[in-house]
């Protein structure tokens, strides 16, 4: 029996069509489609199978992971007093909670936001090596976290001026709660930071700081003023043309000979100051850039509309023109994440330098691979965190579309 076509009303809306692939059918329209991208495929494949092949057995039945495990807590947190941990689990648990009432404020429909803080956290606690209260604590950084959520979906309205304070002020408290305030918490000397933590507080201050300076200088350096303008160029070129090794020495080293008798300024502040100051340079250049790309008629548009010279600024040219650089700002955002190993030339016991420390002991003597491996995938995570964020803020944005 012959089925009669469906008949459609003159003022139903039709969807688009929609091409659907089995495995197959994908595979050979993106990798076997013609004679030449077969041969690509297979040879890629070759090469793959010829790297993968000795890494995967060299990882899994030939290195020893024993000086990763027994170090995990050097690694993380360096030399930091092992009764006074608690607090950087507490810091931890601030993040969930603000992160979870980001996601239910701002990100209801991010279900990847949920699975980075609830299924990573509990995957880690999962782990067999690591110690019972890590694990009890990454399962209460997931709830913290999942408790968070449910509050900004139960009031949202009342939670967000909560939200912008805590995220204004998680960094002041978080400095407060890894240095310590007396009486209340004992204070920790910068000399016992290191590993893991020290490397996210470079990176952290640098990108926090860099970020505002970074803009205020190519601003000045646009300006009329021939007093700004000249003091910009100066600083943006002196910096650019110098390495941040050389910075980091000259903070380290020189800085001291210029400070008044009796005036000390710790080392992790000295690689901090050098790290904002050479960032914010490369991120003025950036910056500048993304104001160049703004067509005059944005500028005479808002003359048009009666705003001043700092209301066109800051709300009709420098958002269009950061929200143009957004690729660049975080790669040099990642960059700047990975210039943190820097610091371990200076003395500074950062992932980089735990390594060096950890490869020192005598058991453990010629572990280089499973060491320098452990601490490339750290840096891959967070700068692949950072790159996949910054995908994501683009499409939000609707970056380079027209």
């Amino acid at each position: 029996m012959n089925r009669e076509p469906k008949q459609y009303s003159s003022g139903e809306v039709l969807a688009p069509p929609t091409e659907r692939y089995t495995i197959l059918g994908w595979l050979h329209k993106n990798l076997f489609s013609t004679w030449y991208y077969t041969l690509l495929t297979l040879v890629t494949l070759y090469i793959l199978y010829a790297i993968l092949k000795p890494s995967l057995i060299w990882i899994f039945t030939q290195a020893q992971w024993e000086v990763v495990v027994a170090n995990l807590r050097l690694f993380m947190v360096g030399q930091y007093p092992k009764d006074q941990i608690f607090r950087i689990w507490l810091a931890l648990d601030l993040l969930a909670f603000t992160v979870g009432l980001a996601w239910a404020l701002f990100l209801p429909k991010e279900r990847r936001v949920g699975a980075v803080l609830v299924i990573i956290p509990l995957l880690l606690a999962s782990l067999p090596f690591i110690s019972s209260y890590s694990r009890i604590n990454w399962i209460l950084f997931a709830a913290i976290g999942v408790a968070g959520w449910a509050l900004g979906r139960w009031q949202p309205k009342k939670m967000r001026r909560p939200l912008i304070v805590l995220m204004l002020g998680y960094f002041p408290i978080l400095i407060l709660l890894i240095s310590g305030f007396e009486p209340i918490l004992k204070l920790v000397k910068t000399n016992y930071w290191g590993g893991l933590l020290l490397t996210m507080l470079l990176a952290v201050v640098g990108i926090t700081l860099s970020f505002p300076l970074g803009i205020l200088l190519a601003l000045g350096r646009q300006s009329e003023l021939p007093i700004v303008k000249t003091f910009s160029i100066l600083y943006i070129e002196m910096v650019r043309g110098v390495p941040l090794v050389t910075i980091l020495f000259m903070a380290q080293l020189m800085l001291p000979l210029f400070l008044p008798p009796g005036m000390k300024i710790d080392n992790v502040l000295r690689a901090m100051a050098g790290m904002v100051l050479f960032a914010a340079a490369y991120m003025a250049e950036n910056v500048r850039g993304g104001l160049q790309a703004i067509p005059k008629g944005q500028h005479e548009a808002a003359w048009a509309l009666g705003l001043n010279g700092f209301q066109t600024m800051f709300y009709i040219i420098l958002p269009q023109a950061l929200r143009n650089v957004i690729p660049v700002i975080v790669g040099q955002f990642i960059a700047l994440f990975k210039d943190t190993s820097l610091v371990a030339i200076v003395g500074l016991l950062d992932l980089l330098g735990i390594a060096s420390t950890v490869l020192a002991q005598p058991e453990f003597i010629g572990r280089q691979r499973e060491v320098y491996l452990f601490i490339a995938l750290i840096y891959w995570v967070f700068s692949y965190a950072m790159s996949y964020a910054s995908r994501r803020l683009e499409v939000a944005l609707g970056v380079g579309e027209r």
